[in-house]
């Protein structure tokens, strides 16, 4: 039969079309001829010719109207409810014209035939080709991967609908909340309760769930899948309707569900007023407009409608990547806005005050930042320069240059540093602050926030391709908790934020609850139907226990176990309900700029030891978990001198 299917499958259009033609044309004969012997009760109407020539008009003028109708443009194996119903007008028509040959041959067909012969033409055409349907799709459905669609609305059927018609999966059921739809049928699949999934799961067979519920809260898809987690399935999403509507994706191109989906919380609408108040009508500068975060404020930004958007990024591919990007966007919505990808350092005091007066920059937001806590620890000066200088070099011009609005992007990790790259973005607030007190003109703030999902610092990637491998799936502590926030969201409470801003503000953004990685670690295992297990240091991984290992690795170097947004604990609500206030220790600009020239000398002299004691003089609450230093550079001039670390700063210096 397989053998059969495949050579009919082979065959060209025409020929198909040949083939349905002909079948066509011998069941509306033997339609006829049944519906005649069932009224007359005899097959004696057989010999008589009037009846035979009733059919010569007959035969064409129905294969014409089908064809007419579109029913031989139809592929079978595909075919639905919509052609059946084409069907059905076409064997009316037919019913129709038999009538009308018989009245006009005077040929003895009694007039109730004519509607008989219509109904058994339709149940007999539509159920040849609903047959040739069911034996085109078996072969392949025997390989397909039974799914659960949870979720019977409108969402839930037209994804159904497209997998039928895909090779991958096969829905075997619906799962719905909603009592109404619970026992009942849709697309030939039972609507079930969603505490029968077990069932449906052991029946079936079925160890994919996938999740058709597009306008479910966060919240409510959090439920779901913690609902599924112990049950080993794979969770599977569709698309997002905006994806499918513009067509740049399909309903039957399922994904897994991302932990982005479920960590990040419902949005609170933005404020409009908030959003355009720094930016609309304004040119705005983006500094480190390639990263994570910097790409995620020129979206948010371009959609304010600024007069330019000036992309300062020191990589060539992430300045390229951002610039294409937001210029597409640009032509796909029909506006039209001056985008300015700009090559450049904010380390380079001449570069950075030729821009901002050249374009004649009114906002900027200072992203630009080495954010990765162990790459600083292990290129401690580079990464002080970067994020204290390249902060004062930028915040600098800005204030002489006369800029409006200067936000510096900060991070959970400036409060009680326990590393250099903490300890460093704290400094820059610092400078920001100082900065303020001395130039009212420009209006500086600072936004402290924690985790972006999605970024390029995040464990969420890094996870899911120790997943992918097999394991193991490393995590530093089990206790180590983090804050995360959706990168869409921080972008957007970030301008906001500075659109709030006085001069000198310290902003910190509601993060919701902190999340423990371990217990993210195993959700993202059992996202996939696999079952995960945790072993200790240099235990070794017994399948028996489960399916993914995660290993217990230990605190990787400047970590904390708990990260904190505020320093002195006193929080002022604003006019935003996820953004808050707080005062924070500051310096005089005389002070801090004595302290920042003898920070410069121990990064140009390459003295850890001097930034580290500046760090622990300065007010950052600084506090390293221990005294070794982690620098690559450091570490492998003291193996090559013997240990020698003033012949690493003679070198330096002559240099």
């Amino acid at each position: 039969m397989n053998e059969v299917i495949s050579h009919l499958t082979g065959l060209t259009r025409p020929a198909k079309r040949a083939l349905q033609l002909l079948a066509d044309s011998v069941l509306i004969v033997l339609s006829l001829v049944v519906a005649m012997a069932l009224r007359l009760e005899s097959l004696h109407f057989l010999t008589q010719p009037l009846f035979w020539l009733t059919l010569l008009p007959v035969v064409p003028l129905t294969l014409l109207v089908f064809w007419q109708l579109g029913l031989y443009h139809a592929i079978i194996r595909f075919i639905a409810g919509h052609a059946l119903r084409v069907m059905l007008v076409g064997v009316v028509a037919s019913g129709v014209i038999l009538l009308v040959a018989a009245q006009a041959l005077s040929a003895p067909v009694p007039r109730s035939v004519p509607g008989i012969y219509a109904l058994l033409l339709f149940f007999a055409g539509g159920g040849l080709r609903l047959l040739v349907r069911k034996l085109f799709l078996r072969p392949a459905q025997q390989n397909r991967i039974p799914v659960i669609i949870y979720g019977a609305g409108d969402a839930g059927r037209q994804v159904a609908n497209a997998l039928y018609h895909g090779n991958e999966y096969m829905p075997v059921a619906f799962v719905d909340d909603d009592p109404a739809l619970q026992h009942t049928t849709v697309i030939g699949r039972r609507v079930f309760e969603p505490g029968q999934i077990p069932f449906i799961i052991r029946e079936m067979r079925a160890n994919t769930v996938l999740l058709a519920i597009p306008s479910a809260s966060r919240a409510r898809r959090r439920e779901i899948v913690a609902r599924l987690e112990p049950l080993r399935v794979r969770v599977k999403t569709m698309p997002g309707m905006a994806d499918i509507v513009s067509g740049r994706a399909r309903y039957s191109d399922l994904r897994n569900v991302t932990p982005e989906e479920l960590l990040g919380r419902d949005p609170v609408p933005a404020r409009p007023d908030l959003m355009g108040r720094n930016i609309t009508g304004k040119v705005v500068l983006v500094s480190g407009a390639g990263g994570s975060i910097g790409s995620e404020l020129c979206r948010q930004i371009i959609k304010q409608e600024p007069a330019a958007l000036v992309l300062l990024e020191v990589s060539e591919l992430a300045l390229y990547d951002i610039a294409t990007e937001l210029r597409e966007t640009l032509e796909r919505d029909g506006r039209s806005l001056r985008i300015e990808p700009v090559l450049g350092s904010v380390q380079n005091p001449g570069r950075i005050r030729a821009i901002l007066s050249s374009f004649g920059v009114q906002t900027i937001y200072h992203a630009a930042a080495y954010k990765h806590v162990v790459i600083v620890q292990e290129n401690v000066a580079e990464g002080v320069r970067n994020n204290v200088f390249g902060t004062r070099v930028l915040a600098e011009a800005a204030a002489e240059l006369g800029v409006e609005n200067f936000i510096l992007v900060s991070t959970d990790k400036a409060v009680r540093p326990a590393n250099f790259m903490g300890a460093s973005k704290r400094m820059a607030e610092l400078v920001c602050q100082a900065l303020a007190q001395s130039h009212p003109t420009t209006v500086f703030s600072m936004v402290r926030f924690g985790n972006v999902l999605g970024s390029s610092g995040s464990v969420i990637p890094r996870f899911v391709a120790q997943i992918e491998r097999g394991g193991p799936v490393t995590v530093t502590h089990p206790e180590i908790t983090r804050f995360f926030m959706t990168i869409s969201e921080a972008a957007q409470l970030v301008i906001q934020a500075g659109a709030m801003a006085t001069g000198g503000d310290v902003f910190v953004l509601d993060m919701g609850r902190p999340v423990k990685i371990l217990k993210l670690a195993k959700t993202m295992v059992r996202l996939y139907g696999l079952k995960p297990y945790v072993v200790e240091g240099n235990e070794s991984p017994d399948a028996k226990r489960g399916d993914i290992p995660i290993r217990i690795v230990g605190l990787n170097k400047g970590e904390k176990l708990f990260e904190e947004l505020l320093i002195n604990g006193n929080p002022h609500g604003t006019h935003h309900p996820r953004i808050m206030t707080t005062t924070e220790v500051s310096m005089p600009a005389d002070d801090l700029n004595r302290m920042l020239d003898r920070l410069m000398d121990a990064c140009q002299n390459f003295d850890l030891p001097e930034i580290r004691q500046i760090f622990i003089e300065a007010p950052l609450a600084y506090s390293p978990r221990d005294d070794k230093f982690h620098d690559l550079v450091w570490n492998a001039g003291s193996l090559s001198e013997g240990g020698d670390k003033d012949m690493i700063k003679i070198v330096v210096s002559n240099s």
